[in-house]
């Protein structure tokens, strides 16, 4: 609900009320003076300029933009004059047109392209959209409104849309509430949420992105608005979706589906994807707060490799610093931190520190005395700096919105890159302030030179922040990849930053939650992402963290991390039944790595999620609109999670097709439930029939062993599936030149035959020469073999595990398998 404390949200009216046009009556706690609230009325005129189109109702203007042909922008200026065109989210405005025309009746102007058209309704300005069929899939309930802002100047800014009885909502970014999103109200404001809770809001980030599902249609709606916003999916009222901001333009990218996939690519056309991640990002990783001093860090590696658990990363927490100051190191702790950061390297252990954003007011700081003399810190309205208490005590915090600040900031890292640190962590970059929760609203920034209080920037300064570390470190690195993760965020972080869900619980609700925030993320944007394994405070038992460790095998970031007043949270924590099967889980991930390389490939260069629920594949089936158990990594495997205490089985729906049990290769078949048994040391996941998944050699770290030989499971289909697998250096920027190799292998088999075919393209060579085969679900035994047309010698029998195993050269273009 809109909070009333809060000199800059709205009086405590229904929707019902705001959308009526009452005038606000004074109230003591927020200080309005009776304001009208303005309705767009009849349109009187209208001009073209290329691709934009002006709608005038004689004072307030709307721009109509087509982006591409699916993408259509919306903007309201109340008095007719725009704001100057910027966004930090939006990362690719001019795209690609193929065909757009103007037109109207006596009724619409009509705004086309050869997919969707814009309406616009000459007697109230109604604005909808429909697809080249005529389905309307979205349209205004009220021409757009407004109001002034009497306290700030501006205006607060209102959308409403008709919401038909049987359209479902998802998206938004992780509110912990349910994937499906209808019936509820959100607000974006990122706040430091320590310990949050079910149905908590807001949380840390602010994706004002959501997908609309109708009639098995779906679009989406990208609200690029950067103040306080909030979200009411007929909440309020039953036929009702309203959208609205404490400031800034209304300004709203409609985005055509039909699929909701569809849907999730356009709107990474707009706010880019995830750069490719070096390799050992994907593996385990190890954090706490804090492992120190340097004995205790050297004895975690040490229990890593002698228990053989794989790990590529630990963390240092806030207590590697001098006081907490950022970009130093305390050295009583670590006396001698290139030495302990190398011989951690020689073991296979990248490291990977925490960076906040408060400095510590200090003259002999020289990170405080750098950023004082070039007046790089945030300043009040009155000039005033702004200052405010963390970790350090009191502190003044950079202006990540100034360009200036940013290449300043990135260039502080040097001395952490020259002692071999590997990756970064922004935390705390809501930005959180003790006591108060977060900077004043008087706050100035620079913006890009588009200056504004706190109000704008608020939602974007961790993302500017975290921008400012990944750029800064991709100089002082060279040509290696950075990793950055970061708590704080808006549309269009997952162009410089992993996320992780924050401070969880150790709960089993809360081990629900991270199954379901990691998807909705996923569909929202945020690929790269990932909870705090066993939760951040509270003390999960042996089981409760096992089963989360087999979650964690499946979100795009792997890691455990826990505060500092729990016990201790390793994977041998709970003794060692528990190690064996957390050991077990950890080794899946090190051998699907390459799966997983893959998936963040088709992420980087095709916009696809890594995370898909159940209805982004099957958005026509009523009952996997609220479904929230299942979701594939990449689309070729799925996983159901246990999350029951003691839960010995448990139902599992898989999508239509055949699927294949990963532990038994059972074939199972699809569109229909099936009940899974859950033993401890299992965990339902599936392959789809006629996928070809790729695996690496058990190894305890990335880079260990270079692979003479790279292994494929390839199960039967019985129609033609496509499969994609991605390689390249693995940690640097060549894959931009072309120094990659993406091969393609479609799989087709009948009761007496199966081919498999391969494509490539890349200029990547790898250095093994040979694939090991394993063909899976064969209905026959095998009698011969041909690769590029040539019979091959080889033994053909089933082994213990029903698989028939062949060996083929990496190059080979076409094999046929026999009965």
């Amino acid at each position: 609900m809109v909070e009333k404390e809060n000199k800059e949200s709205l009086p405590e009216f229904s929707i019902e009320q705001l959308e009526e046009g009452v005038q606000h009556v004074n109230n003591p706690i927020i200080g309005l003076t009776p304001i009208e609230k303005r309705y767009l009325k009849a349109v009187k005129e209208y001009v073209q300029n290329g691709n934009n189109f002006y709608f005038s109702d004689g004072e307030a203007r709307v721009e109509v933009r087509v982006v591409s042909d699916e993408i259509i922008r919306v903007r309201l200026a109340p008095h007719g004059t725009f704001l100057e065109e910027f966004s930090y989210a939006v990362n690719n405005l001019d795209q690609r047109v193929t065909v757009f025309s103007f037109d109207e009746d006596e009724v619409f102007y009509k705004v086309k392209t050869n997919t969707v058209i814009c309406k616009i309704n000459k007697a109230d300005f109604h604005i909808s959209f429909e697809d080249n069929l005529g389905l309307i899939t979205n349209e205004d309930q009220i021409p757009m409104h407004w109001e002034e802002n009497v306290d700030f100047g501006g205006y607060y800014v209102f959308c409403t849309k008709k919401c038909p009885a049987n359209e479902n909502f998802y998206g938004l970014g992780d509110k912990p509430s349910a994937f499906n999103i209808k019936g509820r109200r959100f607000q974006n404001w990122n706040t430091d949420t320590y310990s949050f809770a079910r149905d908590q809001d807001p949380l840390y980030r602010s994706i004002p992105f959501y997908i609309g599902l109708n009639e098995g249609v779906a679009y989406g709606i990208f609200f690029d608005n950067t103040y306080k916003t909030h979200f009411d999916f007929a909440h309020q009222e039953h036929d009702k979706t309203s959208f609205w901001a404490d400031g800034g333009e209304l300004q709203y990218y409609y985005i055509h589906g039909p699929h909701m996939m569809d849907v999730v690519k356009r709107y990474h056309t707009l706010t880019g994807t995830h750069p490719m991640p070096a390799q050992w990002t994907l593996g385990y990783h190890q954090c706490r707060w804090s492992y120190y001093p340097e004995s205790k860090v050297k004895n975690l590696a040490k229990n890593f490799r002698e228990r053989k658990i794989p790990c590529d990363a630990i963390y240092l927490d806030i207590d590697y610093m001098d006081g907490y100051r950022c970009f130093t190191w305390n050295k009583k702790y670590f006396p001698d931190p290139k030495r302990m950061v190398k011989e951690l390297s020689d073991d296979g252990f990248k490291t990977v520190v925490i960076i906040d954003p408060g400095i510590k007011v200090d003259d002999n700081y020289w990170v405080f005395r750098e950023g004082k003399e070039n007046k790089y810190f945030c300043r009040r309205s009155d000039d005033y700096f702004m200052e405010g208490h963390v970790w350090p005590g009191r502190c003044q915090f950079p202006d990540f919105t100034n360009p200036d600040v940013r290449t300043w900031w990135g260039g502080l890292f040097k001395e952490l890159v020259e002692v071999g640190v590997a990756g970064v962590w922004n935390d705390m970059n809501e930005p959180a302030v003790f006591g108060s929760g977060t900077f004043p609203n008087d706050v100035r920034h620079q913006y890009d030179g588009h200056r504004g209080s706190h109000r704008k920037a608020h939602n974007v300064y961790g993302m500017q922040m975290v921008r400012a570390t990944y750029e800064g470190l991709k100089k002082l690195q060279k040509n290696k990849r950075p990793f950055t993760i970061t708590r704080a965020g808006y549309s269009g972080v997952q162009r410089y930053s992993s996320v992780w869900t924050g401070d969880n619980l150790a709960s089993w609700d809360h081990l629900k939650l991270a199954a379901l925030q990691c998807q909705r993320l996923s569909v929202s944007g945020i690929s790269f992402c990932g909870t705090d394994i066993g939760g951040f405070t509270g003390e999960p038992d042996g089981e409760l963290f096992t089963r989360w460790i087999q979650l964690g095998v499946f979100t795009p970031f792997m890691r455990a991390h826990s505060a500092g007043d729990t016990r201790e949270r390793e994977p041998w924590s709970f003794g060692k039944d528990y190690e064996d099967i957390n050991r077990k889980f950890i080794e899946l991930r090190y051998r699907l790595l390459p799966y997983i390389y893959s998936a963040f490939w088709e992420q980087h260069r095709y916009g696809f999620p890594i995370l898909r629920p159940v209805v982004m594949i099957e958005q026509d089936v009523k009952l996997n609109l609220h479904r929230e158990d299942e979701f594939t990594f990449g689309d070729k495997i799925l996983i159901s999670p246990v999350m029951q205490p003691g839960q010995k089985s448990k139902v599992v729906y898989l999508p239509k097709g055949k699927w294949y049990d990963y532990w038994s290769h059972d074939e199972l078949e699809g569109g229909m439930e099936h009940t899974i048994q859950t033993p401890l040391d299992s965990m339902p996941i599936f392959v789809k029939a006629g996928a070809v998944i790729p695996e690496w050699p058990l190894m305890q770290y990335v880079g260990e062993i270079e692979p003479d030989e790279i292994k494929f499971q390839i199960y039967y289909s019985d129609y033609e599936v496509n499969s994609f697998y991605y390689e390249d250096h693995g940690d640097t920027f060549a894959y931009e030149q072309d120094i990659y190799t993406e091969k393609k292998f479609v799989v087709k088999g009948d009761a007496a035959s199966l081919n498999i075919k391969q494509f490539s393209e890349g200029l990547y060579t790898p250095r093994y020469e040979t694939y090991e085969l394993k063909l899976i679900g064969l209905p026959f035994l095998p009698s011969k073999v041909y690769i590029d047309g040539k019979e091959q010698q080889q033994e053909l029998g089933f082994d213990e595990l029903k698989r028939v195993i062949i060996k083929a050269n990496k190059n080979f273009r076409n094999i046929e398998i026999l009965k």
